[in-house]
């Protein structure tokens, strides 16, 4: 009777998290939840008391709005928790004082933190043209080459699918990085923590371990159905709009650039619904993004299940030893994020 309950939540629920170094964070009703692997074994959970953006004004909560605004959290604060846990995750790893130089040790004592930040920065602006670089720039480049510049009827099509293949392709290279590998670990713990919840079983080891690791509301699964959409949306501007067949790639790549917000919306609207709801429909533009999960996430061990344990429950309250501690509104948790139910 236990198998046929598991093939589908029993429950629909507001919980969601992400995957960090050597952690995992989760949000609950109230507030969210770190919890992460110190270098001496322990567990570290931190709960923090969170109020959503799209909850602090009306305009935020509207239909396609939330998606974007939903996006754009997820990416500050998920980003934020990220720092976080690799601050923790190394804590007592510092170099020695006595080995570094004497050029090293006054830059550390005069910018160390400065620094720091200046590199989050650098990091996060080489990320975003990264992304736009091979998923917006390139594919349009390499149709390009091939119809010798002019736009086509299916060239978003064409544009879309080498999308996809570079998307793939760039998830399986960073998967066997060993960290990238050991983020993976606990995106599956994450995942089975919360299926474990949903079936309304008691959060144990045992329990967790045997829940499935793909989940229909992950934010892989957000990633590859924004892709399905842009392709849809771009083909249909092409056929509407039969002036943009000649337009150069830079109006071209701005005009996609211009839709992306409302490729976000409804891309959101669509993990939503799928979250609700299990029909054909739901399956079949659900599937690429849960095929992509056999990529992003990893089977966990049992000491990475004991931290996303750990955070779930402290998100959901039932950790009372956990002290509660204030964040500051600037750094609110995701209110859309790997597996969550927004």
């Amino acid at each position: 009777m236990l198998a046929k309950k598991q093939k589908k939540p029993c429950k629909y629920s507001s919980v969601g998290g992400q995957a960090l170094i050597e952690g995992v964070m989760m949000r609950g009703p109230r507030g969210t939840a770190m919890s992460v692997r110190l270098p001496n074994g322990e567990i570290e959970t931190e709960y923090k008391e969170t109020k959503p953006w799209r909850e602090k004004c009306k305009f935020f909560s509207l239909p396609l709005i939330r998606g974007i605004v939903g996006f754009v959290e997820s990416l500050v604060t998920g980003y934020g928790y990220l720092m976080e846990s690799a601050e923790k995750a190394t804590q007592g790893e510092e170099e020695n004082p006595e080995e570094l130089s004497k050029l090293d040790r006054w830059i550390n004592d005069h910018f160390g933190e400065k620094m720091m930040n200046a590199i989050g920065i650098i990091s996060a602006v080489l990320g975003f043209a990264l992304a736009f670089f091979l998923f917006l720039w390139l594919p349009s480049f390499l149709v390009d080459v091939v119809t010798r510049g002019t736009l086509l009827k299916f060239h978003a099509l064409f544009e879309g699918i080498i999308r996809v293949i570079i998307f793939v392709l760039y998830m399986v290279l960073v998967s066997q990085m060993k960290d990238i590998h050991r983020v993976f670990m606990y995106h599956g713990a994450e995942h089975k923590s919360i299926f474990c919840y949903e079936h309304g079983l008691p959060l144990t080891v045992e329990n967790v371990r045997k829940q499935k690791r793909f989940h229909p509301r992950c934010g892989t699964s957000f990633m590859f159905v924004m892709i399905l959409l842009s392709i849809l949306i771009s083909s249909a501007l092409v056929l509407i709009i039969p002036g943009l067949a000649e337009v150069n790639r830079a109006l071209w790549i701005t005009v996609k650039i211009l839709v992306l917000p409302f490729v976000m919306g409804l891309g959101y609207e669509f993990i939503r619904y799928a979250g609700k709801h299990d029909n054909l429909f739901v399956k079949i533009l659900a599937a690429p993004g849960l095929w992509m999960q056999r990529i992003t996430t990893k089977e966990p061990t049992d000491d990475i299940i004991e931290v996303g344990i750990a955070s779930l429950k402290a998100a959901l309250g039932e950790d009372e030893t956990v002290q509660t501690q204030p964040r500051q509104p600037e750094s609110d948790p995701p209110a859309f994020g790997e597996g969550n139910a927004q």
